[in-house]
């Protein structure tokens, strides 16, 4: 999931689920541990307020600067 998560940019729950085919149970295990170990960042999704938006950390700052 990490690698996708880097291959792909930011990317929503449902996102990741589709690209991995992995179950909603795995990948919300995996983002909490992701968040708890400050390897993630996760962002308000403004099209579905009920969803947000997940991006490896060391992508935004490249984002940002680019």
């Amino acid at each position: 999931m990490f690698k996708t998560l880097e291959a792909n940019g930011q990317m929503t729950q449902k996102d990741i689920i589709r690209e991995t085919i992995l179950p909603s149970r795995t990948v919300r295990y995996a983002l909490s541990r992701l968040k708890e170990e400050k390897i993630l960042l996760e962002r308000f999704y403004f099209p579905d307020s009920r969803q947000s938006l997940y991006e490896i950390k060391g992508q935004v700052s490249n984002a940002l600067t680019a």
